[in-house]
């Protein structure tokens, strides 16, 4: 798996370059946002760790800047441990959130996962596509349209609203949501779904499209 490190920090990145080596993952570390965004193209990761205190850019800039051009899954490794930065960063487009400091077992663990994912993210829906109204999910190519016109969702969003999208109309507990969508091994809190559930809110156009239910979770209905 090609990795790319976007971090300033060269001991920190020294680290994860050191404990990445073992699980035989190529890997390229860039010290800069700027860098960080042209290797995206160059050198076609298939996973990005990105640090968000870097010099040059604030790390949620370059994220939302990878996320709008790539759909590369992108797991951020930051010291900032408030949950309003994990949020931030969610909807800028992260697939993950990873404290420092932090175990590379963790680490490895989370790349695995979040490519896991990623690669099966449409499993849980039977067919190719799927219809709820003017709403189509594509599980094969990974698409979304609404009324003919493509919605861009990053890979997380995309898993999640293909989630919900199995039972059109049925509640899904948000711990149900967790644990199939994120990875029975996620150690986040529940504002993770909820975050990108406000994301996907805002790019439909229509908050009525996913339904909260109150101390329960979401479903997926046609608004009106």
């Amino acid at each position: 798996m090609r990795v790319l490190v976007v971090e300033d920090d060269a001991a920190v990145a020294s680290g994860i370059i050191d404990g990445l080596d073992p699980a035989q993952f190529d890997v390229r570390h860039v010290e800069s946002g700027r860098e960080g965004l042209r290797a995206v193209s160059e050198f076609d990761p298939e996973m990005v760790l990105l640090d968000l205190g870097l010099a040059d850019m604030d790390g949620n800039d370059v994220c939302r800047s990878i996320r709008a051009a790539s759909n590369v899954p992108i797991i951020v490794v930051s010291a900032r441990s408030e949950e309003i930065d994990r949020v931030i960063a969610l909807e800028m487009g992260a697939d993950d959130y990873v404290v420092k400091p932090f175990g590379m077992r963790e680490l490895v663990a989370r790349i695995r996962a979040v490519a896991r994912r990623s690669a099966l993210g449409g499993a849980s829906v039977a067919s190719s596509e799927t219809r709820v109204g003017a709403l189509c999910i594509d599980a094969r190519t990974r698409r979304v349209a609404l009324a003919g016109r493509e919605v861009h969702l990053t890979p997380k969003e995309f898993d999640l609203l293909s989630y919900l999208a199995a039972d059109p109309g049925a509640v899904f507990r948000r711990g149900d949501i967790l644990r199939d969508v994120w990875d029975t091994n996620w150690y986040g809190t529940t504002k993770t779904v909820d975050a990108h559930v406000a994301a996907i809110r805002k790019k439909l156009g229509d908050p009525g499209w996913i339904a909260s239910v109150r101390s329960v979770g979401f479903r997926l209905c046609e608004p009106g």
